[in-house]
Order: C-alpha cells, then sequence, then structure tokens
C-alpha cells in the first residue's frame, strides 16, 4: 500500500500546450487522471500530493479532486515552493490553481517566504518526495525537461530504499487517446 502518492511531470510549454483550448489536452488530462485511478485501485492510494505548479501537477490535482466522487475518501494536498507562486502565471493558470487551492484537503508552503532562490525549488522536490510513498510522473526518458529535478531525489531514494516511481510515458498516452477515441469518448 502506497497511502500517499506524489505526482509531477512536464510543464504545459514543455508539451507544446500553450493554452486550455489545445486540442489534446482533454484526452492528455484524461490518461492522468486513469493513470491515477488505476493506483488507487492497485496500491490503495489515499493522498495525492502537488506543489500546484502549472500543466501535470495542476492537472493531476484537478482529477484527484473530481475521482473523489468515486473515491470519497480520497485527499489532495498542495504543498506550494513559496508565497504567491503563481504570481507571474496568466489567468486561466491563476484560476486553475486558485481552484485546486481552493478544493485541496490539506495546503501549506513549503518556504513561509516569497521566491528568493531556486533553492527553493529544489527543497520543494525533496520534501514532497520524502513526505511521499510513491512517485507518479509523466516523463519520457528522451526529452528532458522540469520532470528531471523530482527524478534525481526520487531515484536516490528509490536506490536506497525501494521508493516506487510510476511513470506515465507518451506511449501510454497514446494508447489512451486511441482507446478514448474508439470509444468515442468525447464525439
Amino acid at each position: 500500500m502506497y497511502s500517499v502518492l506524489a505526482v509531477s511531470g512536464y510543464k504545459p510549454h514543455e508539451l507544446g500546450i500553450y493554452n486550455e483550448k489545445h486540442d489534446q489536452l482533454d484526452y492528455l488530462k484524461y490518461a492522468i487522471k486513469k493513470k491515477i485511478k488505476s493506483l488507487i485501485d492497485d496500491f490503495g492510494v489515499e493522498w495525492i500530493i502537488t506543489s500546484g505548479q502549472p500543466g501535470v501537477e495542476l492537472w493531476a490535482a484537478e482529477a484527484a479532486i473530481q475521482l473523489k466522487e468515486e473515491y470519497p475518501e480520497l485527499k489532495v494536498a498542495t504543498l506550494a515552493p513559496f508565497y504567491e507562486q503563481e504570481e507571474r502565471w496568466g489567468d486561466p493558470v491563476k484560476q486553475l490553481y486558485a481552484y485546486i487551492w481552493g478544493q485541496s484537503d490539506y495546503n501549506d508552503y513549503i518556504s513561509k517566504r516569497k521566491y528568493e532562490h531556486s533553492s527553493q525549488l529544489r527543497q520543494k522536490n525533496q520534501f514532497i518526495i520524502d513526505k511521499s510513498d510513491a512517485f507518479l510522473v509523466l516523463y519520457d526518458e528522451n526529452t528532458e525537461g522540469s520532470p528531471n529535478y523530482y527524478l534525481t531525489y526520487a531515484k536516490k531514494r528509490e536506490e536506497a530504499t525501494g521508493y516506487p516511481i510510476f511513470y506515465l510515458t507518451p506511449d501510454e498516452i497514446d494508447d489512451v487517446i486511441r482507446e478514448a477515441q474508439e470509444e468515442n469518448l468525447w464525439n
């Protein structure tokens, strides 16, 4: 049983997504939700933790909030790296963040001050990995990006303690998209 699952992955721009109307975003969100649901079913996940950053983290938190209808015992935690992390984000992302923050069962700031240095982001990665029982990451070994920072800590913990790392890969997402299209989920 892994009761606390940390989730991260790429930022929207790393996936080529520049707005909420991107034609593949619904499929991506569906794939994230499906993966989280399978981990809840398979491992008894009770908490989903993210830092609420744009992209996979916000979409995963959104999916977890939706999954509460089916899994009322599921809880969502948003652990922001510092005060006002959303300060420079566009309005749609700020609105989603505010929604996630408001719907989270637990939220807090890891660094109790505004952004001062990149060390606050490293501290956030390590803190969330340390506070979780497993890690889900949307990542492609062939495409580096922001998930590398989390993975550095997660892999060290995996080597030391067997900490499980679950991947949501582009191939899995493609399979989910094909499935959804065959089942006409969006038509």
